[in-house]
């Protein structure tokens, strides 16, 4: 199965501030995405979201597995996550690399993962056995971080190309990511893109950063930076156009405001079409 269906144009995504306008005004939205977990317990919202997924090609976007955790992946939440992808259909679906879940306690949270050789084989058998349950490829996502292990003897780009090797995955680059470790933790942005697989990329992030305490802080309150305009264009410039998305999460502005962020994006796509 093809790691995403999802058309190569710009989408959003879909917070429930928006639910309902999307529905009654029908926007020319490429497609969009939204947080899988929102929906696992049925009701109005998943009954919105099959109106939504009968518009327009959806993104399945999941922030709870925790892939890179020492435990397995829990096995309700798969559960739910399959009886959704089962129900919709989606043109795409992707997790964060990142942990969250002991076999004591869960933490509501992203946290960043050791890029070793001897955590590839413990992740690996995470994403295989997502896969397995879901009967389809996933994306991986590339995560803000303010700290890095020592100790690493990979780096981002290298771990999520030997994860893509060892379980045919794809990858969800996130360039607003990718530029605050640059910024915060001074990742080497072309060593990353270089480590990555090109057919492996199968969808973009784009969001909106904040400086709080001397750092970037992926916030996804705030329009895409300038400079991460910027780097979104050399990267489809070096990989080619990919199904891009324009996250916001916090302060949410009206949907005009993502629509023109997204046209944005949309324009460089169609710069190197």
């Amino acid at each position: 199965m093809a790691l995403t269906t999802l058309p190569c144009r710009s989408g959003i995504g879909l917070r429930a501030p928006h639910y309902h306008q999307v529905l009654a005004q029908r926007p020319p939205l490429g497609w969009v995405e939204v947080h899988s977990e929102n929906f696992f317990d049925g009701g109005e919202a998943l009954a919105m979201l099959h109106k939504v997924a009968a518009e327009w090609p959806l993104s399945l976007h999941g922030v709870g597995l925790g892939l890179g955790s020492a435990e397995r992946p829990d096995r309700q939440h798969l559960a739910s996550l399959r009886h959704l992808v089962e129900q919709l259909q989606p043109a795409a679906v992707s997790e964060h690399l990142s942990f969250n879940h002991s076999d004591q306690r869960y933490v509501n949270d992203l946290l960043p993962i050791p890029y070793t050789r001897a955590a590839l084989p413990s992740v690996a058998a995470h994403v295989a056995e997502t896969q397995d349950v879901l009967q389809r490829p996933i994306l991986l996502e590339n995560l803000s971080s303010y700290l890095m292990f020592p100790g690493n003897d990979l780096h981002e780009g290298e771990f999520l190309a030997e994860l893509v090797k060892r379980t045919g995955c794809g990858i969800l680059l996130d360039v607003n990511n990718l530029y605050v470790n640059h910024v915060n933790l001074g990742v080497d942005i072309d060593a990353v893109l270089s480590a990555l697989p090109p057919d492996a990329i199968g969808e973009i992030h784009l969001a909106g950063y904040s400086q709080q305490f001397g750092l970037l802080v992926d916030t996804h309150s705030q329009p895409v930076h300038p400079e991460v305009w910027q780097l979104y264009r050399q990267v489809i410039a070096r990989f080619g156009p990919r199904p891009t998305l324009i996250e916001w999460d916090l302060d949410i502005p009206p949907l005009a405001v993502l629509q023109a962020e997204a046209d944005k994006a949309q324009a460089i796509l169609q710069e190197q079409a």
